[in-house]
């Protein structure tokens, strides 16, 4: 029987925000465990989760496995350049062929948007879609806001400013659908080569300069330029994009109120942000990653079928 979720993670567009705030709720008990000596409940002993990568990833990759190792699920990893994806084997098949080995959850990441669906819809074991294309990232929008509720108490109200390359951003994407469910005010800002067409469609305001969105917002969520997505003649320069949108201590000095800093990382030090800000008073991006383990343990838990009422006492190993 599907738990609270449904039967998979796909996007947090189609959840409500009660699911959203279920899940940030969740999060919070499991995110007791990394403090401890020993980071380990014996929550999903016996659960096989296999962490299927068709792209790069560092962070969310080691995230989802140390959230599958602390609940003391069995993992494997499975990149695209070491399996048979490399000989032409079709990401259904390779499932298809996971699954045949009795596996219980499959954690996808993959540059086409909508593979996570796709594969969703074609084997019974949950997934989790770690990202797929431009589409989604609903892990990183979740920890994003979890990051913003510890620091705000409540997201209701609260102004955040998307900034950067939002135009090849499936973080933007999940952060802007879970915020405005959530009572946010959103927007985005920077070069508008880098902003979907009517994206204000989605309920967001676009802020053309940079000096405006610090004056604006209570946040910045800053994304990296995704040089690896674009083609030639999206910006002139990184340099001139530093010059222009980069998120500066002198640009913060000038602000009206002290603003919380957030960037889902990979970081381009210099470019999008400069380091005194990464690493400044202001920055919470650490804890973001440190949330982001609390979340995929929250995520893992309740696609499970674990109970959220439950969640304490799993967090003691009792459930």
């Amino acid at each position: 029987m599907p738990g609270p979720l449904g039967k998979d993670l796909l996007g947090l567009a189609p959840l409500s925000a009660a699911q959203i705030e279920l899940i940030l709720d969740t999060a919070g008990p499991f995110r007791e465990i990394s403090e401890r000596a020993i980071k380990k409940v014996p929550t999903l002993r016996g659960a096989t989760i296999v962490n299927l990568f068709f792209e790069a990833s560092t962070r969310t990759r080691i995230s989802f496995e140390f959230a599958e190792k602390r609940l003391s699920a069995d993992t494997v990893n499975v990149a695209s350049a070491g399996s048979s994806v490399s000989k032409g084997e079709t990401l259904v098949d390779t499932a298809r062929n996971l699954e045949a080995m009795k596996i219980d959850m499959v954690v996808i990441r993959h540059s086409a948007s909508g593979a996570a669906r796709f594969l969703a819809e074609r084997i019974e074991s949950n997934v989790i879609n770690a990202g797929d294309g431009t589409h989604e990232h609903p892990t990183q929008g979740l920890l994003d806001m979890l990051t913003l509720r510890d620091r705000f108490g409540s997201l209701k109200g609260r102004r955040i400013c998307i900034v950067g390359d939002v135009l090849h951003s499936r973080v933007a994407r999940s952060n802007i659908w879970g915020l405005i469910k959530l009572g946010a005010e959103v927007a985005v800002c920077g070069p508008r080569s880098l902003l979907p067409n009517a994206i204000e469609d989605m309920g967001v305001t676009v802020i053309d300069r940079i000096e405006d969105a610090i004056a604006w917002a209570d946040a910045l969520n800053i994304l990296r330029l995704q040089l690896e997505r674009m083609q030639a003649g999206y910006i002139p320069s990184l340099r001139e994009y530093n010059r222009v949108f980069g998120v500066t201590s002198a640009r913060l000095e000038r602000a009206p109120k002290d603003l919380l800093i957030l960037h889902p990382g990979p970081m381009n030090r210099g470019v999008e942000i400069d380091s005194d800000v990464a690493d400044g008073p202001h920055s919470v991006i650490l804890d973001q990653v440190t949330n982001g383990v609390a979340v995929r343990m929250a995520v893992l838990y309740l696609l499970a079928g674990g109970k959220p009422e439950l969640a304490e006492a799993a967090k003691k190993g009792n459930a």
